[in-house]
């Protein structure tokens, strides 16, 4: 049987979708982080006004009260899995494929970045070790010495690509994007940052297709501008992270993204001063890479260059849209 990829995503990306020759001037990055829709207070979490649809299309404004109203999902047990099969098979071909009258093509690379809670993080960081009581043995009862979960702000990132900034506008400002993409990042996010990112690919990814990252969010140490704390943060910070025998051996892509701005008002990601991205060919490269000694050296470079409201986590990578190939090194 053969198979009918009509308005798949596959043809995209690399092997059905066409590339181009690649481009080493540094690219710009809608650096789109989400939080998912759930019943999760405002208070604890902000939501974007008109986020959060219920069933006939209004603003679920107190999702916490009225769970089941939420059009994603309204049974509790289901909302995270169902959320992340949206995003990916449903939101991401949606984004994908042309409708008639509309053109993705200035869209160089489309890449979901999923965060997932049983990797490490900044609330969690490995090594991860047995828990034990005063006698040295395992809890006899563990019900009463469950550890708390802390949770990133952020479930995932949209990690979309263009070689100008012009490019943004030329593609959002389509009708498909600013009415029918709008509305369905309205179905499944509570709220979606804006912000654009200058990249330096400093480690090309050898087919753009390693399967997990680990995503450092950069709000910079209050005592620098954010002029010298990118200039640190690429200049000096980005050479001791390349310079280690661990990233040589577990690193499979490096790039930095540097916030230079937003498409539109966008409170919570113009905070975001930087973003560090490492892509690995497992989970435990990551484990391994964060425990080393190599490690070390990076997180007291960057502690002296980060402040409050950084964070740190793990994701699995789905390249959606890709027309790049190969991936290059950010000329500088």
């Amino acid at each position: 049987m053969t198979i009918d990829f009509d308005r798949s995503d596959n043809l995209q990306r690399p092997p059905m979708g066409q590339t181009r020759d690649p481009i080493t001037h540094p690219l710009i990055v809608t650096a789109t982080f989400v939080s998912r829709v759930d019943s999760t207070p405002r208070s604890e979490r902000p939501q974007d006004a008109g986020s959060a649809k219920s069933k006939h299309g209004n603003e679920v404004h107190l999702p916490n009260w009225r769970p089941g109203a939420l059009a994603l999902e309204g049974n509790e047990n289901l909302a995270f899995e169902h959320w992340d099969e949206y995003w990916r098979k449903v939101h991401g071909p949606k984004f994908a494929w042309d409708e008639p009258g509309s053109s993705s093509e200035r869209v160089l690379r489309y890449d979901q970045v999923h965060r997932i809670a049983s990797g490490p993080s900044s609330f969690f960081p490995p090594p991860y070790r047995a828990m034990i009581g005063d006698d040295g043995k395992l809890p006899a009862e563990p019900e009463k010495c469950v550890p708390p979960y802390g949770r990133p702000r952020w479930d995932g990132l949209a990690y979309i690509t263009y070689a100008e900034q012009d490019d943004i506008e030329r593609v959002l400002g389509q009708e498909k994007f600013a009415e029918r993409i709008i509305a369905d990042e309205q179905v499944a996010f509570r709220m979606v940052t804006r912000e654009i990112t200058r990249e330096y690919i400093l480690i090309p990814s050898a087919r753009h297709r390693d399967p997990i990252s680990l995503v450092k969010i950069h709000m910079r140490n209050p005592d620098l501008s954010r002029e010298e704390f990118q200039r640190r943060l690429l200049d000096e910070h980005a050479p001791l992270v390349m310079g280690q025998s661990a990233t040589t051996e577990f690193v499979k892509r490096y790039a930095v993204l540097l916030n230079i701005g937003s498409t539109q008002k966008d409170p919570e990601g113009s905070k975001i001063d930087a973003v560090s991205i490492l892509s690995f060919a497992s989970l435990n490269d990551v484990e391994d890479y964060l425990v080393s000694n190599d490690h070390e050296a990076i997180a007291q470079s960057e502690a002296a260059l980060t402040g409050e409201g950084s964070e740190w986590w793990t994701a699995i990578n789905y390249s959606v849209m890709n027309r790049l190939m190969p991936e290059v090194a950010t000329e500088r």
